[in-house]
């Protein structure tokens, strides 16, 4: 009977590592400082928010239809990258810093408990897609003063951001193509 207390405490007790181990062990909490300034670029975001969503208000009742929905269009892009800011700064630092503990919190993100690197490049990519979309819809909205001096773009730039978006697109499929490729091996080495 004494052994199973010693047992159970040796399964709780951290293996022991080598200081040289423990150094490049320890160097994952050097990224801290960049996820700290991950959430300093969020404010900024936040603050870039609040002055568009003022200039809406401001400028609603003399504003083009047009000009309103540019301006949506770019609270929504704002929102999706903080969106993908959120992303980086709790996946990653979850992934690759340390666990933050969060199982069970009334708030905890959905797609965490099942967040590693492969997902986070996965979601990562989504994310960058719909703000790319964004990006594109609103230079199409604008694209019928192409050729005026009321254009903020040429028709190379409109062809450049399309061909932009077409390689985010095709690197997405890339990702999750290699993802699939990479789990399906795994899952048959597993059984093998």
């Amino acid at each position: 009977m004494t052994s199973e207390p010693k047992a159970a405490s040796a399964l709780s007790a951290p293996p022991q590592i080598g200081p040289f181990a423990q150094l490049i062990f320890g160097s994952r909490w050097l990224q801290v400082p960049l996820y700290v300034g991950l959430i300093v670029a969020q404010a900024v975001y936040v603050l870039l928010f609040l002055k568009e969503l003022w200039h809406l208000v401001a400028h609603s009742f003399d504003a083009s239809e047009q000009q309103i929905m540019l301006v949506v269009l770019g609270l929504i892009d704002v929102v999706m990258i903080s969106n993908l800011l959120v992303m980086v700064i709790v996946g990653g630092y979850e992934t690759f810093v340390s666990r933050l503990n969060l199982s069970g919190h009334p708030d905890e993100p959905e797609w965490l408990s099942h967040v590693n690197a492969s997902v986070l490049k996965i979601k990562l990519a989504m994310a960058i897609i719909g703000i790319s979309s964004i990006s594109l819809l609103r230079t199409f909205i604008e694209a019928g003063n192409l050729g005026t001096t009321r254009s903020n773009f040429t028709e190379t730039g409109v062809m450049w951001q399309v061909l932009i978006h077409l390689t985010f697109i095709i690197s997405a499929v890339g990702i999750a193509w290699v993802d699939r490729i990479s789990e399906s091996g795994q899952r048959k080495s597993g059984h093998g």
